[in-house]
């Protein structure tokens, strides 16, 4: 055994949360994983590790299945990279994730598969990634089912937005659902009508409105209700499982609803910007410079849209909080765009305080349970992409990814405590209750400022 490295430990006297419940029990953990579960003595486990968790909650590691490190753009590429962006993820509780491949127009998938996988490899937690589709024609349609064969990829992205780059139409997400659904994949799509956004920047742009408050103004919400009812029909006609990223409005949710109720395989996500932002983040009297950590897609919503997206995830019909942690500089990069909304990279990122901000402003305001907590951020997600024999719970048998939740620790975010690589933070200022005291990743203890293990002191 490699010197530091620990074989096993004892979680005890900690509270136990799931999904479907919570209870007062203790862990084993050995060899990377979970060995038993139930009320130990730590004399009769003596060559166990003891972590004492009274007072604390004991979680599954998150999963966020929505992340872009090192998103190419033309202002370059996202400022958090699979090293950084991971280990911003331990530092808030999240084990797992999965990011994108986005091959170029007239790339091979398999050429982009290989490439995004070197890239991803200085990681710091385990991560999964969905294969992108940014043109439809026989030599791409060729390669899906070779990839879902070969590389175990099982979930596929389409953009309806982004149509000049790497958006394509309903029909060729009708054809990618035909190849996908009777193989036995998923297909996730960003739901905003490509050319709706596209006659609407080409109108301000040339009515001499460019100022970047005309970014959410040319992203109505009727963009993203009629590409979710136009996708929710084909998964329908297809029989194929869709996925619904970062929802943002509130009928939006609903059209998911009604399409749970008919029996239809779709899920659907949101982020925590959509539950904790309003539109006043756009006032248009506020200086440019004050808007652009903001400009992300889709934009911000209404107060009526934010309220009735918590009420989606409370009644179960919103599967996964994710970050869709896609972060731009505000010198250097989003400023690119003070004189032309369209040219400034869209994203913003939330990886390290996901867990902290729904555990505050959901849990502790009754408006989620702890165990619809832990759903939306682990279990669900796990399950969804194919993880949830090893993700997401604590059973013996999963992956030894745990955190250790201390609910009475309070802060407020600011800029030097995100660990992201951002000199902006959308969540600047909020008072937030509740951290990962500490982080375990294949049985091990994570350091979350480095992503090393061994380097924090365990509890006697």
């Amino acid at each position: 055994m490699a010197k530091n490295e620990i074989e096993k430990l004892l979680i005890r006297n900690g509270k136990l949360v799931e999904a479907g419940g919570s209870s007062m029990e203790d862990l084993v953990l050995e060899n990377g994983i979970i060995a038993a579960r139930g009320k130990f003595d730590a004399s009769t486990h003596p060559g166990c590790r003891n972590i004492d968790a009274n007072g604390k909650y004991v979680i599954p590691g998150g999963f966020d299945p929505h992340v872009h490190f090192s998103l190419p753009s033309p202002a370059g590429k996202s400022c958090d990279d699979f090293k950084s962006g991971s280990q911003a993820a331990l530092a808030g509780g999240t084990t797992s994730f999965m990011d994108f491949v986005t091959p170029r127009r007239g790339q091979s998938l398999m050429e982009a598969l290989r490439l995004r996988r070197e890239e991803a490899a200085e990681s710091q937690t385990s991560f999964g990634l969905h294969m992108g589709i940014s043109e439809w024609n026989p030599k791409v349609a060729a390669e899906v089912v070779p990839l879902m064969e070969k590389d175990n990829i099982r979930s596929f992205k389409a953009y309806l937005a982004y149509r000049d780059s790497i958006g394509i139409g309903y029909e060729e997400v009708y054809e990618l659902m035909r190849v996908v659904g009777p193989a036995g994949g998923l297909v996730m799509v960003h739901c905003e009508e490509g050319e709706m956004i596209s006659r609407l920047q080409r109108r301000f742009l040339s009515e001499g409105k460019t100022r970047s408050t005309f970014h959410a103004l040319s992203r109505p919400p009727e963009a993203e209700i009629r590409a979710i009812e136009k996708v929710i029909e084909i998964s329908a006609k297809t029989n194929c499982p869709a996925y619904i990223v970062h929802i943002s409005t509130g009928r939006g949710a609903d059209l998911i609803a009604s399409a749970k109720k008919d029996g239809l395989r779709v899920y659907g996500e949101t982020c925590p910007h959509y539950l904790l932002l309003d539109e006043s983040v756009y006032d248009p009297s506020c200086d440019d410079m004050q808007i652009l950590p903001y400009i992300l897609s889709p934009p911000i919503r209404v107060k009526d849209d934010q309220a009735r997206l918590w009420e989606r995830l409370s009644d179960g019909t919103l599967d996964v909080v994710a970050t869709d942690h896609c972060p731009f500089n505000l010198y250097g990069q989003k400023d690119r765009g003070l004189d032309d909304f369209t040219k400034i990279p869209n994203g913003a990122g939330s990886i390290r305080h996901r867990l902290q901000l729904l555990y505050t402003f959901g849990v502790l305001t009754s408006k989620i349970t702890i165990n619809q907590f832990v759903s939306l951020t682990s279990t669900r997600p796990a399950e969804i992409f194919g993880m949830g024999h090893r993700k997401g719970k604590l059973l013996p048998g999963c992956d030894a990814d745990i955190v250790i939740w201390d609910p009475d620790f309070e802060t407020t975010i600011t800029i030097d405590t995100s660990v992201c690589r951002c000199d902006s933070d959308v969540f600047e200022g909020f008072h937030i209750m509740g951290r990962p005291e500490t982080v375990i990743m294949n049985g091990k203890i994570i350091d979350q400022r480095s992503g090393n293990p061994f380097s924090l002191p365990v509890s006697k």
